[in-house]
């Protein structure tokens, strides 16, 4: 993978939780939303933090696409858990949130589990020479036979 690939990998990871952080300070800034006032909503959109985490995660969004368009979804998804550790970082410094032991072990399984997915290739290839059919899409059941 090149230099830029990591760089959007990257950009995925930091745009889209700060992009959430952003998202929850906002929220701290508007009246809690209930099912009977969902027009709120929309106010909430114009409260700048709010908006600014929407522009944040239209641009990971952009980039997790054109991730897709060069990797694998089983490559771009896991790689981008290094966001967990940001977000439990921000949550933790920044909204003095308190993180059980527990929270903290998943975050850190979750984003260990980045360094084994990326030792392998971001885009697995098809052989053209093994043409797609039923036989080779056959799902094994239990007991042997396939459906």
């Amino acid at each position: 993978m090149t230099f830029r690939r990591y760089l959007v990998i990257a950009f995925i990871c930091v745009s889209g939780a700060i992009g959430d952080f952003c998202l929850k300070l906002g929220m701290s800034h508007v009246p809690q939303i209930t099912i009977d006032h969902l027009g709120q909503t929309v106010l909430a959109v114009f409260q700048p933090l709010v908006f600014l985490g929407i522009i944040l995660l239209i641009g990971f969004f952009s980039a997790y696409l054109t991730a897709l368009s060069w990797a694998d979804l089983t490559y771009v998804l896991p790689a981008t858990a290094v966001g967990y550790i940001v977000i439990a970082l921000l949550s933790r410094l920044v909204l003095h949130e308190q993180i059980t032991g527990y929270r903290w072990a998943g975050i850190l399984l979750i984003a260990g589990g980045v360094g084994f997915v990326t030792r392998g290739p971001a885009k697995t290839t098809v052989n053209p020479d093994i043409p797609v059919t039923d036989a080779n899409m056959a799902i094994p059941t239990q007991d042997g036979a396939t459906v």
